[in-house]
């Protein structure tokens, strides 16, 4: 079979289609990712093919713009995705869309007449009475009562309203009829979530396929100067934020009030190290699977696949939240007792969840790694469905 995947997400997107793409190809599928540039080495350093749509996510700082070109470089982006993921697509007999801004995807599935499948990395960035939105443009909704998270849910469909003239003039070029309601349309009847049922669960209703997360089995080794310096002491406190450009002041200096070592990840922030202490070491990109097993805690932005990897390393969590969904895996690290979300790095916090070590060797044995593996399984089930 033939199948195009496709994102213009951050690396939390990018990483699990490329997960979901080595399993299909190991089944002997044919397998093509649609991702932003950045990727192009995550995706071809593992034997599949990639095409890149939009601009080099690291070089473009959204927050800075008015709304007026954010709206400009809205358009420009639904027009791009049906350039790209059209031309992409050839004969693919499945494309799967990564995420809530996959606007070109089913509407190109439906013009080839291929199956289409909606994926998203965390139950609360799909409707439900059950929770609140993620967060998004800088405002962070409250949990409330059932009635007041679909109230919220109702508010925050204008931001896909937006989209919809563009989205329906490239469906014209197409030769196919217009859309009214852009999220149920990129969202589909029966949504994917690949996500871990014990860390992130649909709490319901509607119909969800929950294959689990789809997770990269990553056999980088560390470097040299990393391993030498985890052989010289006590497992340290890990610090990154991933592909945020948020800071994390006093973090470090918490970290020493507590006589604990720290690893800095720079990531796309470019985080610094305060000083070149001997009880610190500030690294690039880096295998957190096998990192993340040899640290005493992990403190990050809460994206998806960090919040994933540091559960099934058995180790306790902080989440320092920025945006979207990185609140929800906060609540979720609290829900399982296995770390703690807050604001800022201070050294009681650090403290309160080191204590929790614990628990998180419990929940660690529940976490499943075989997400990938169902979802390809499923995709290839749509052959005879």
């Amino acid at each position: 079979m033939r199948f195009l995947l496709s994102t213009i997400g951050s690396r939390g997107e990018a990483q699990p289609l490329t997960a979901l793409a080595v399993r299909l190809k190991e089944l002997g599928n044919d397998v093509e990712v649609v991702a932003p540039p950045d990727f192009e080495g995550l995706v071809t350093g593992h034997g599949v093919g990639f095409t890149p749509v939009g601009p080099t996510l690291r070089a473009t700082k959204a927050v800075e713009l008015a709304v007026g070109e954010l709206r400009r470089l809205a358009e420009e982006s639904v027009r791009e995705q049906f350039r790209v993921v059209a031309g992409a697509a050839g004969r693919a007999d499945v494309l799967v869309a990564g995420g809530a801004l996959q606007h070109a995807t089913r509407s190109v599935a439906e013009s080839i007449g291929a199956r289409y499948v909606y994926a998203s990395f965390c139950a609360n960035t799909m409707p439900s009475p059950h929770h609140a939105p993620p967060a998004m443009l800088g405002n962070v909704p409250v949990e409330g009562t059932a009635e007041e998270n679909l109230a919220q849910w109702e508010r925050q469909r204008q931001y896909f309203t937006s989209s919809r003239e563009a989205l329906n003039d490239e469906r014209g070029k197409l030769d196919l009829a217009p859309i009214e309601d852009v999220r149920d349309h990129i969202f589909g009847d029966a949504p994917w979530l690949a996500a871990d049922p014990v860390l992130g669960p649909w709490p319901g209703p509607g119909e969800v396929v929950q294959t689990g997360a789809w997770l990269l089995d990553d056999r980088r080794p560390l470097s040299p100067e990393l391993e030498a310096f985890l052989d010289e002491g006590e497992p340290p406190v890990y610090f990154g934020l991933g592909s945020m450009r948020g800071r994390l002041d006093g973090a470090v200096e918490a970290a020493r009030r507590l006589g604990e070592r720290v690893v800095l990840q720079r990531g796309w922030a470019g985080l610094e190290l305060p000083d070149d202490g001997e009880d610190c070491i500030a690294i690039g990109e880096v295998n957190q699977q096998a990192l993340f097993r040899r640290v005493a805690l992990v403190v990050h932005h809460g994206g998806a696949g960090t919040s994933t990897t540091a559960a099934l390393a058995g180790r306790p969590q902080v989440v320092v939240p920025h945006m979207y969904d990185q609140y929800y895996w906060g609540r979720q690290v609290e829900r399982l007792d296995v770390g703690c979300s807050a604001p800022a790095v201070t050294a009681e916090v650090l403290g309160e969840a080191l204590r929790l070590a614990p628990q998180a060797a419990e929940v660690a044995v529940e976490v499943r790694t075989d997400g990938a593996r169902v979802a390809a399984e499923r995709l290839m089930a749509l052959r005879f469905a």
